[in-house]
């Protein structure tokens, strides 16, 4: 359904958003109402308010406490599916931070995959407040329903094949161009281990190449695009396998997150590199204990074939640095080792730059989109190097798992390069996050990108 706001109407209902601890601010006419209704302002708290009619005359939705706000986020946007579907407008006067919050959680909350399903009962819909930029908020929507679109369609509509149909549309939306290179042509085009991970599918692996925008500076955005992972001749127990339509998670992130910037206009050069594959089982299999070559050249020793991610990344980060871009980052649902450190809400993320950090950190608490950074620890440069081979790509001991990935990543970029181990799924409902795919970090990296580009 499409994610957007009202159209102002004089017959939208005023929405008070009412603190905990200020209930007497609320419309004198409300308070006996909420009092014998017991209504507190608890964080996301709602009740509507009748006139003389039995019409609804005014809604209230609590705001809570400030210690109560920050251990959750879009609370108030929630409210969407709990109002009658009406279309309502903001009646309380927020910080344009908190106000933003609470438009955008409206949006993200009106979001349902209904694609196999009747679609879900309409939110209720609101008039975008006048503080906020409705546009933006609009475009950002859509691009996280988007990623959670993709990242929820099952392999069985979303392969290789349909992951491209996917970034050919969003292409020709924005007037990009695109390339793919596919199935053996991978080889001759020297992608071997794009095309090694992917020959043992039915569905041709392939390199998706879309490009946008003709001045500024460059950014290069690369997303896991494995669309099913069976592990590989290190077939996955069923238990871990349920999941694994969401393995393209990266590439879905950076779609979405591709979105935003097109659809805002970014003054930049920007490129969106998808290696789309399944790890599939075959007689043409890669096995363990094979040594394969890759793109930039680094012998790769493989010892586990579940370690997949990180060899068709490797291949398109190559390619990504042979444009010296100014900026590189990478998106991949890559490690399980990131969800054991940080849990599913945060996005992990590796720079080699303190100041990149910090602008990314900053942002990141702005739009309520966490993040936390973890180490490019070099010490544990040693725990990837086999001795057989340059690079190994599933170290033993178990230890640091997510840092050792990124190390492996690192290998094959020079430019400024920034990692995000994302998870993309939301084990449980939340305020605007319903069980399901879930864009990570995009709305941090878009709110940070001017000052990370210098734009």
């Amino acid at each position: 359904m499409p994610l957007h706001f009202a159209a102002p109407t004089s017959d939208a209902i005023d929405l008070h958003i009412v603190a905990a601890d200020a209930l007497d601010d609320m419309p004198a006419a409300a308070r006996a109402w909420a009092q014998l209704h017991g209504f507190k302002g608890a964080l996301g708290e709602v009740l509507t308010v009748p006139n003389a009619d039995n019409e609804i005359e005014c809604a209230l939705v609590g705001y809570g406490t400030k210690a109560t706000r920050a251990r959750g986020r879009f609370y108030v946007g929630a409210a969407a599916r709990k109002l009658p579907a009406q279309t309502y407008r903001i009646a309380t006067t927020l910080p344009p931070q908190d106000m933003d919050e609470v438009a955008l959680g409206w949006l993200l909350e009106s979001y349902r995959f209904d694609r196999y399903v009747q679609p879900a009962p309409v939110p209720a819909r609101l008039v975008a407040p006048d503080t906020v930029d409705a546009k933006r908020l609009q475009i950002i929507a859509e691009g996280e329903a988007l990623t959670r679109d993709l990242i929820n369609t099952p392999s069985s509509d979303m392969g290789p094949v349909e992951l491209e149909e996917a970034m050919r549309a969003l292409a020709t939306q924005h007037g990009a161009a695109i390339t793919a290179t596919i199935g053996d042509d991978l080889i001759a085009a020297n992608f071997p281990m794009i095309h090694t991970v992917g020959r043992a599918s039915t569905r041709p692996p392939r390199l998706l190449d879309m490009s946008w925008g003709d001045s500024g500076p460059q950014l290069t955005l690369v997303g896991k695009g494995v669309c099913f992972d069976t592990g590989g001749l290190n077939i996955k127990p069923g238990a871990s396998m349920g999941l694994m339509k969401k393995d393209m998670g990266g590439a879905a992130t950076v779609l979405g997150l591709a979105h935003m910037i097109m659809g805002l206009g970014l003054a930049m050069r920007l490129r969106v590199l998808v290696p789309a594959v399944e790890n599939s089982i075959d007689g043409n299999a890669f096995r363990p204990q094979d040594i394969l070559t890759s793109r930039k050249g680094l012998t790769v020793e493989i010892n586990n074939t579940d370690a997949e991610g990180r060899l068709v990344l490797a291949d398109a980060l190559a390619l990504a640095d042979e444009s010296t871009p100014d900026l590189v980052i990478s998106m991949a649902t890559l490690t399980g080792a990131a969800r054991v450190a940080v849990g599913p809400d945060i996005s992990p993320f590796f720079t080699d730059s303190d100041d990149d950090a910090t602008k990314l950190a900053a942002a990141a608490l702005r739009v309520a989109d966490p993040v936390w950074r973890l180490p490019f620890h070099a010490p544990y440069e040693q725990m990837i190097e086999p001795g057989v081979a340059d690079l190994d790509n599933a170290p033993s001991g178990g230890f640091a798992g997510t840092i050792t990935a990124a190390l492996f990543l690192r290998r094959f970029v020079d430019a400024p390069y920034m990692h995000f181990d994302v998870y993309g799924w939301n084990p449980a409902p939340a305020p605007a996050r319903p069980k399901g795919g879930v864009g990570m970090g995009a709305r941090a990296l878009l709110e940070a990108l001017p000052a990370l580009l210098k734009l």
